[in-house]
């Protein structure tokens, strides 16, 4: 694999409590932290030329504006995500044990909820981790660092995650919009071992194959695991159509579930080559079509068929990148509803996803709500939910939970 840079820090360099620099906020601007906020924006920190001088990612001891602690965070002048707390202890030690300490209280949490190694192994704030992804696969994990603190931090959390879960293999996929806000660069490398091909993964009994390298973000999207379940147990007998279907994870558990037959549509073909490779494993290929189309105008196109399915799904990429793709992307969502609601026989089954972060819960709703009044059909909600277990979400950061779903019936 070619690393396009990497990034190596001294970790002897770390100054120790008692030297960090202090961060201080702006009267009345600690009140948020106080109440359990791991965020502090850049509107609040009482940004003087000493606190802009400060290299992206050091550590600091964060205080009020009176000088009364909050905590060690990690700080960064350039985002509007200014500092993030990584202790409420302002004499915090974060070194190697800190982080072994954070990683080994997420696998305990893993191991208590999932029977085999194949999970979100970290999920940031959640975790205590902040702007940190760690997904395992049996004996690799591929993480992606998303702040300048944590990519300080590397090498000791690389330490760390050997202490805690030594594993054969470690892959850094560094990269992405948020890397960009935080003043870094992007790059792929392995940190620890390599790999010479896909590898195999176990979700609910069903066994997959995943590209860590290639593919998206991490490979595989751990968070819709539950929902894959729960789609499966409406799939035996049915006839199935599963589009932006990636790697076939909802396709191919609704082809083990007993699906009569399935139907799968994505724009990538090295995804539908891995899907097919998958459905091979579980011995249910010959009830699987794997389809390269465009989305919409595959959907389209089934509609003016009059093509009927008892079970539609449509877990598409985000379709709301940024804010300003707001009134675009809902728009999106709504024509994606209208479409495949029309596809849908009556009594059968609709499961519509957003991972777009600035998509909220209410509006996506509201999108799945006019498109099968567009299409002319009512139903029922069976399902509103969001990512699987392994993507915790911390109590103070709701706007995290960035997985929306719906399960409906339609008439």
């Amino acid at each position: 694999m070619t690393s396009h840079g990497t990034a190596s820090h001294d970790t002897a360099a770390i100054p120790t409590p008692g030297d960090r620099p202090v961060v201080a906020l702006r009267p009345g601007a600690h009140r948020r932290v106080l109440g359990g906020h791991p965020w502090v924006y850049s509107n609040e920190v009482r940004m003087d030329r000493a606190a802009k001088a400060l290299e992206p990612g050091g550590l600091v001891r964060l205080e009020t504006h009176d000088g009364r602690a909050l905590g060690t965070a990690m700080f960064n002048p350039k985002p509007l995500i200014s500092a993030r707390l990584l202790s409420r202890d302002p004499e915090a030690v974060i070194d190697r044990g800190f982080l072994a300490a954070r990683l080994a209280r997420a696998l305990a949490l893993r191991e208590h909820l999932f029977g085999a190694p194949f999970y979100r192994l970290v999920h940031a704030e959640a975790d205590g981790l902040p702007g940190t992804i760690i997904d395992r696969f049996g004996p690799a994990v591929v993480a992606q660092i998303n702040t300048a603190g944590m990519e300080r931090l590397l090498p000791d959390l690389l330490a760390a995650l050997d202490e805690v879960l030594n594993p054969e293999v470690v892959l850094l996929r560094n990269e992405g919009a948020a890397r960009t806000l935080e003043g870094l660069d992007s790059y792929t490398r392995y940190a620890k071992g390599s790999l010479d091909g896909p590898v195999e993964l176990m979700e609910n009994g069903v066994r997959f194959l995943a590209d860590l390298r290639e593919g998206q973000k991490t490979g595989w999207f751990f968070d819709q695991r539950a929902n894959r379940a729960f789609v499966a147990r409406l799939a035996e007998g049915a006839r199935v159509l599963d589009v932006y279907s990636y790697t076939g994870g909802f396709a191919v558990q609704a082809a083990v579930a007993g699906a009569a037959e399935v139907t799968a549509v994505d724009r990538s073909q090295a995804a539908l080559d891995l899907a097919a490779r998958s459905a091979a494993l579980n011995g249910v290929a010959e009830r699987c079509r794997f389809r390269r189309a465009e989305a919409f105008d595959e959907l389209q196109h089934l509609g003016e068929a009059g093509s009927r399915f008892d079970v539609v799904i449509a877990d598409p990429p985000a379709f709301v990148k940024s804010r300003k793709d707001l009134n675009q992307g809902a728009r999106a969502y709504r024509k994606l509803a209208r479409l495949t609601a029309g596809l849908v026989r009556p009594g059968g089954f609709l499961f519509l996803a957003s991972c777009s972060h600035n998509m909220e819960p209410g509006l996506f709703a509201e999108q799945v709500r006019r498109g099968l009044h567009d299409a002319g059909r009512e139903g029922r909600i069976l399902l509103a939910s969001g990512a699987a277990a392994d993507h915790p979400v911390h109590p103070a950061l709701p706007e995290s939970a960035y997985l929306k779903a719906q399960l409906l019936q339609i008439d």
